[in-house]
């Protein structure tokens, strides 16, 4: 039996050096193959992007403020007499007409100094009259006759005074409105110049915006704007720009602009809230699409196409924005590219390539 096994063993042996042989080989190969990457032979990959032109354009913007509804009219009433507060029939919300009485204080004691102040004068002219029928007989002097002219007009002015007085008991309406505050009841003493009612006129509304430095001096006085009051639904109204104040806030650089309502709106109450579109055509500005614009805690930037087909990342300094088109204060020139698509794994100097 030996002899059949010996050969079998011997061949075993041959296919396991043989085999060891022909794995080195490969473990050889393997180290001496590098990848392309490793040793440096690789081209860099271009990233494939959209761009957009920087150009002098006019831009057309639309804004739209918040602000809250104010009468145009408004008047507070304060008591030019002080004294006792015998009629004050109306209350908030009450409708009254132009020339309906308001306010009554108790003039007794005024009526009283008026009838004194009366029959002074009566005396006066009759001390008058009596000297005057003197002087032709040289019973009177002209000293006395002077002195008497003089009472007359002092008694004159009195009575004046007191009639104006009196007229100040009685407080009408200066104008159709809606009382919006009352402060006192009947019975009360209100001290001079106290802030009894206040009124306003309910068909016209204006209101005040705070409007940016970039936009006010684009605006004209007699604007149209679209007016729309929350409270009163979708709907909107007409407006135009009435005022357009001089001053510019040092801290918010801000201006302010005035909208009166073109027509009365039921339902309409000062202080609701209302939202104002201005529509502002400017002059031609630099811009550049806005989906181009970046940023992060530096601040804006894009990233720009050089002359070698580079992304170049560029800080800028934006304005107006109007529909898809930003406006380019500061960082770019007419003519230059800027990426707008393809911003996935996009850095500067990094090679693109441009699509269409």
């Amino acid at each position: 039996m030996q002899p059949f096994m010996f050969p079998s063993i011997v061949f075993n042996r041959s296919c396991v050096r043989w085999l060891i042989l022909l794995l080195s080989g490969m473990v050889l190969f393997a180290c001496n193959d590098k990848p392309a990457s490793q040793s440096g032979h690789r081209p860099q990959m271009s990233t494939r992007v959209e761009t957009g032109r920087v150009r002098q354009a006019p831009l057309e913007t639309e804004q739209t403020l918040l602000g809250a509804l104010q009468a145009e009219r408004h008047v507070r009433i304060f008591n030019q007499e002080s004294g006792r507060i015998i009629s004050l029939p109306f209350y908030p919300g009450d409708k009254v007409k132009k020339g309906s009485l308001l306010i009554q204080i108790d003039d007794s004691l005024l009526q009283s100094e008026l009838d004194k102040a009366e029959a002074t004068l009566a005396q006066t002219r009759l001390d008058l009259q009596r000297i005057k029928s003197l002087m032709p007989r040289k019973l009177a002097s002209e000293e006395e006759l002077t002195r008497a002219r003089t009472a007359l007009e002092l008694a004159r002015a009195e009575k004046a005074m007191l009639e104006t007085r009196l007229s100040y008991t009685l407080i009408r309406a200066p104008f159709d409105g809606v009382i919006s505050e009352r402060n006192f009841e009947p019975g009360d003493v209100a001290p001079l110049h106290s802030l009894i009612l206040s009124m306003y006129a309910p068909e016209k509304l204006k209101i005040e915006l705070s409007v940016s430095e970039l936009v006010v001096g684009q605006l004209n006085r007699g604007d149209d704007v679209q007016v729309r009051i929350d409270a009163l639904g979708s709907q909107t109204w007409p407006g135009q720009i009435q005022r357009i104040y001089p001053n510019i806030n040092a801290r918010t650089h801000k201006g302010r602009i005035e909208v009166h309502l073109q027509q009365s709106i039921d339902g309409a109450r000062p202080g609701q809230l209302c939202r104002v579109k201005l529509k502002i055509a400017t002059r031609p500005r630099l811009v550049m699409p806005f989906a181009a614009l970046r940023h992060d805690n530096q601040g804006q930037y894009v990233f720009r196409v050089d002359a070698e087909n580079r992304a170049s990342l560029t800080r800028i300094r934006t304005g107006l924005l109007s529909g898809e088109q930003i406006e380019v204060l500061e960082g770019l020139h007419v003519g230059d590219r800027v990426v707008t698509r393809g911003f996935q794994g996009l850095r500067d100097g990094k090679s693109i390539t441009l699509v269409d």
